[in-house]
């Protein structure tokens, strides 16, 4: 398995600080490459406002130092590189960037003004979110002050279409990292209300062993994984029910509504983003694991 590449957006602010951090993080436990992204915006320029060479110049020199800044800081031994990109919004910034690197992942930060271990989702996270065609990592709030390693994968799985690709995708980021696999079904949140009890807790059960099955088939033998049913009444109980180490990460699948091979962010993940205190993965709903990532 190649590399894994982290598409990062940079600003110099915390919430650029927390992406940089998280992708760090990842790219270590999986011995992947960062390529840190900084957009300068086209829009309004033109014939509206003339090209003023000496001023472009400026501006790019102090993105340059600002990306320098930011990957003086990494890890040292880990793999990087550093983007100035023109575009007519930051996110499409991002996209061709990930597109001509053939990376795994865009990582992106809250925007500024949220709670601390919280999201507050800004213009380029929700514009990525409903178009990218990779997964999104989303870091929190404070996700620099985070020192844990990566210790845990956990992908809530329901029943609608994307689970397999949400499955494997969560499986090749445990087999990178070499960490614990946890699987989440999402089957008990997805059935209408009034179903029996003991319909619940069977098809909770069965749908939990199905998947652990399914990763477990394409996992290696030393990786460890588990799953099981989630427990509440709503998607929010189940996620405030759960434990969750610092050193974590979830992946949950892009909504049905989303076109082929494209992000759309679903009510579930939405609901989940509320109560979350770890990063949280957004996969596209037929996602399919190629070039750098086969």
């Amino acid at each position: 398995m190649s590399a894994p590449v982290f598409v990062v957006g940079y600003t110099a602010t915390d919430s650029g600080a927390d992406a940089v951090a998280l992708a760090a993080r990842l790219a270590t436990a999986a011995h992947g490459r960062i390529e840190l992204v900084t957009v300068l915006l086209d829009e309004g320029r033109g014939a509206v406002v003339p090209p003023d060479a000496s001023y472009d110049a400026y501006v790019r020199e102090q993105a340059t130092g600002w990306l320098d800044q930011a990957a003086a800081g990494l890890p040292e031994g880990l793999a990087l590189g550093t983007h100035v990109r023109h575009a007519d919004s930051f996110a499409e910034g991002l996209l061709e960037v990930a597109t001509e690197l053939g990376a795994a992942y865009i990582v992106v930060g809250a925007s500024p003004g949220g709670l601390l271990g919280r999201y507050t989702l800004g213009s380029v996270a929700n514009e990525l979110l409903h178009s990218s065609t990779v997964p999104v990592v989303l870091a929190p709030a404070g996700a620099r002050t985070v020192s844990a390693p990566l210790t845990r994968i956990t992908a809530a799985v329901g029943t609608r279409p994307g689970a397999d690709a949400l499955i494997e995708d969560a499986v090749a980021l445990a087999t990178a990292t070499g960490v614990t696999l946890r699987l989440v079904s999402l089957v008990t949140i997805d059935l209408p209300s009034g179903v029996d009890t003991g319909v619940i807790r069977l098809a909770g059960s069965t749908h939990a062993d199905l998947v652990l099955a399914q990763a477990r088939a394409a996992l290696p033998a030393d990786i460890v994984a588990e799953a099981f049913a989630a427990q509440g009444a709503s998607i929010e109980d189940a996620v405030a029910a759960l434990d969750w180490q610092d050193g974590e990460v979830v992946l949950v699948g892009s909504s049905r509504l989303a076109q082929p091979r494209r992000l759309f962010l679903g009510s579930t993940a939405a609901k989940m983003l509320r109560e979350l205190p770890v990063p949280m993965i957004v996969v596209p709903r037929t996602h399919a694991l190629e070039g750098d990532r086969s």
